[in-house]
């Protein structure tokens, strides 16, 4: 093992429904084939969020006190034995799932629906396995990714969230969108082909980035109820994409189905879109969003199903998915590609700028509990709206506090 090795390290543990503690822990050599990570940045996600307000995410509940964090990136500080490529001092952001390795799922590289798969600060196996909320952790070498210079801390604890937006990507398969709109085109001559994403948060936001960014569609629609949070989607850094937002509204106690179909047809009319879209991407997990995501898609075309934060038993319209062979795709987390694939985007040119908009809010390690509230209020004591909250680390923390 080669590195200094504290002796001692601060977490943040969640004993119970907004009952998170600082607690002091003994710090332990790495084991072979594992890096010790001092943690710079994680960013708090919509689980963490269900943790610390209900003890609970979904059907997932606490039997146990829980590191909560998942999004997070750090500078190694030890080395274990038979590792290799990695040396102290290197920056990586940490890939927190791990799987069986042997089953077909995980040979096939998709690692994310392998039945044995364990996560950190999910309570969806016992004992629980950790998060990341903590100053130092020990994590295996092989789910590390090293991280290039230019990519800076804030950027850095967007990879994991980024890496969820590119597995989605590739799962919607958007390569065959421009053929499936040409031949919907009744004059032969190839129309706009766009994409709904529903949901401005900072999965729908770098989901919407990393689509300009790639230039799958022509047209890029993003609808939420929230239009502080549209203002920040449409100043995303894309000048050459067509980035439109549409104000939704505030949801009905008892929606009917014909008033979502109706919505959908008043989407597609102000955008001009009589084909419907191509793709639709629902990244809130709202029932009303899913529905009129199928209604709005277009013949041939993909309702691809990120969110999961809304009704486990939606009321889905199969019959206009299926008349119209409009696929329904699940998306679960990231694959094998998510991380590499995150990586490369984040430290490119045409990604500049993007984590800026998204991460919005910094707030220090000690202050764990202000952290998870403004998560929860989505906005700010300035009224400013909150996209991602990142929690930062030691000196890391000076200048990032807003």
């Amino acid at each position: 093992m080669s590195g200094p090795n504290p002796q001692h390290f601060r977490a943040l543990v969640l004993h119970g429904a907004k009952d998170l503690r600082l607690e002091v822990r003994q710090a332990s050599a790495p084991q072979p084939g594992e890096l010790q990570i001092a943690v710079r940045v994680t960013g708090l996600c919509g689980s963490d969020l269900h943790y610390y307000q209900h003890g609970r995410n979904g059907d997932f509940i606490m039997r146990a006190p829980l590191c909560l964090g998942h999004e997070s990136a750090g500078t190694i500080t030890a080395v274990g034995i038979d590792v290799r490529d990695f040396q102290v001092g290197d920056r990586v952001a940490l890939e927190v799932g791990f799987p069986c390795t042997s089953c077909a799922p995980c040979i096939e590289g998709r690692y994310n629906i392998c039945r044995s798969l364990r996560f950190r600060s999910s309570a969806k196996t016992f004992p629980h396995l950790d998060g990341t909320l903590m100053e130092l952790t020990n994590h295996p070498a092989d789910k590390c990714h090293k991280l290039p210079a230019h990519i800076s801390d804030v950027q850095s604890a967007l990879i994991e969230p980024l890496a969820v937006c590119m597995h989605a990507i590739r799962r919607s398969n958007p390569a065959d969108a421009e053929s499936v709109a040409r031949a919907l085109s009744a004059t032969r001559v190839p129309e706009e082909t766009a994409a709904l994403i529903f949901g401005a948060g900072a999965i729908g936001m770098l989901l919407t980035a990393a689509l300009a960014a790639t230039q799958h569609f022509s047209t890029l629609v993003v609808a939420d109820i929230d239009e502080a949070r549209l203002r920040i989607a449409a100043s995303l850094p894309f000048p050459l994409a067509k980035i439109r937002t549409y104000l939704l509204p505030k949801p009905a106690s008892e929606a009917s189905p014909q008033a979502e179909e109706d919505l959908a047809q008043q989407m597609l009319s102000a955008f001009c879109l009589p084909n419907g879209f191509s793709r639709t991407y629902d990244c809130t997990g709202v029932a009303s969003c899913i529905r009129m995501g199928i209604y709005a898609t277009g013949p041939g075309g993909a309702v691809v199903q990120i969110g999961m934060g809304g009704a486990s038993h939606p009321n889905i319209p199969l019959s206009a998915a299926a008349l119209r062979e409009v696929d329904l795709i699940g998306v679960f987390r990231y694959a094998a590609r998510g991380y590499p694939d995150a990586v490369a985007l984040m430290g490119s040119e045409k990604f500049q700028g993007v984590a800026e908009k998204v991460a919005t809010h910094f707030v220090r390690f000690e202050e764990g509990d202000r952290a998870f509230e403004l998560a929860a209020k989505g906005v700010d004591e300035q009224g400013k709206p909150v996209v991602k909250v990142i929690v930062v680390s030691g000196r890391e923390a000076e200048g990032h506090e807003r």
